[in-house]
């Protein structure tokens, strides 16, 4: 086999608000790997490092993917061990072996969902704003058929953050739409509780890593004593054995895991998460870490044919302006793949 790698900058059509602050721009990198004796049987996969947030996040992921290239067959033959510690590319090799597979069609997955027959259910993203657009988003998502709405919070005042969840519930009753929050850590250790009791009056359905993850007996009698079921999202990124990911879930016991399989180590990994959820009586669900399409599409296709009924976290296709186009589209609260549409051509 022989490969190559380049980087690729997805710029978003707006600042995107989080608690960690505003993202305008997202690195990502495409590894291609094609039959040396066959050239015209290739795959590609995505590498979606995610600067901030991955494990390996480093200053020498450019040398490493260079070397993976380099030494492309025997990464290919040991890709959980000589890349356990380098999550978004054991991912970008994963999906990249499966499009290799499939003759580059990048049906990854075959299913009733890439034949355009069924789709995922999704939840409506509401990213960090002031309160009056964030408020205008809500509406706007409501309208387009979401009946589950995810709110970033933590970044502007936490009264004001309450009174668009009390908008919602004044408008929409829990049978009819169901509410997430996703606090990424915002919330200090000593303060948390207080607040999950002030969102539990709205029937929040979850809230996402309330406190900054590595606090794990923190994070533990938070669990133990909340009265919203709490998600482990970025509390799961840097579990990179078996023994780290069993810890996790036994010491903590979180009512949800959110798994991004470019943040985990791929779907071998992805797999062993949701083992261990079911072992501990967790639910889960799936999520993007804003890849482009290339990656968006292999999650998807994964996803669908493990057939997890909640509503995934998918829907990041539409963030960015110079996105690869692809089959894939949001209607009505779920993400569809229209298969005559063909894909664009990736620039490197």
């Amino acid at each position: 086999m022989v490969a190559r790698c380049f980087p690729y900058y997805l710029d978003f059509r707006f600042d995107a608000g989080t608690s960690r602050g505003i993202l305008r721009r997202k690195e990502t990198w495409f590894l291609e790997i094609y039959d040396a004796l066959n050239p015209s049987k290739k795959g590609i996969g995505e590498c979606a490092i995610f600067r901030g947030l991955s494990h390996d996040d480093c200053v020498g992921y450019a040398t490493k993917m260079a070397e993976v290239c380099q030494n492309i067959d025997d990464y290919i033959l040991n890709i959980s061990t000589l890349l356990a510690d380098w999550p978004s590319i054991r991912f970008g090799l994963e999906t990249a072996m499966a499009d290799l597979l499939s003759n580059d069609s990048k049906i990854l997955f075959p299913s009733a969902f890439t034949n355009g027959d069924d789709s995922i259910p999704i939840n409506g993203l509401i990213w960090m704003e002031s309160k009056e657009k964030m408020l205008l988003s809500i509406r706007k998502k409501i309208e387009d058929g979401f009946k589950c709405i995810k709110l970033k919070i933590g970044a502007i005042d936490f009264e004001e953050e309450l009174s668009l969840l009390s908008f919602i519930r004044g408008e929409y009753a829990v049978q009819d739409i169901e509410i997430r929050v996703d606090a990424n850590g915002a919330f200090a250790p000593n303060l948390a509780l207080e607040k999950l009791n002030r969102l539990s009056e709205f029937s929040i359905h979850s809230i996402e890593q309330p406190i900054k993850q590595g606090q794990i007996e923190a994070m533990a009698e938070l669990c133990s004593i909340s009265p919203i079921p709490i998600a482990l999202d970025e509390e799961l990124i840097g579990c990179n054995t078996q023994k780290d990911r069993r810890n996790l879930i036994s010491e903590i016991k979180p009512a949800y895991i959110i798994i991004k399989p470019a943040l985990v180590g791929g779907f071998c990994v992805t797999n062993e998460w949701i083992g261990l959820a079911n072992e501990f009586q967790a639910d889960w669900w799936i999520t993007s870490a804003l890849e482009s399409n290339i990656g968006l599409n292999a999650i998807a296709q994964w996803t669908y044919v493990h057939r997890n009924n909640l509503p995934q976290g998918l829907g990041t296709g539409q963030l960015f302006h110079n996105n690869v186009s692809s089959p894939l589209f949001v209607k009505n609260g779920g993400l569809y793949y229209h298969k005559t549409t063909p894909w664009g051509v990736l620039n490197s």
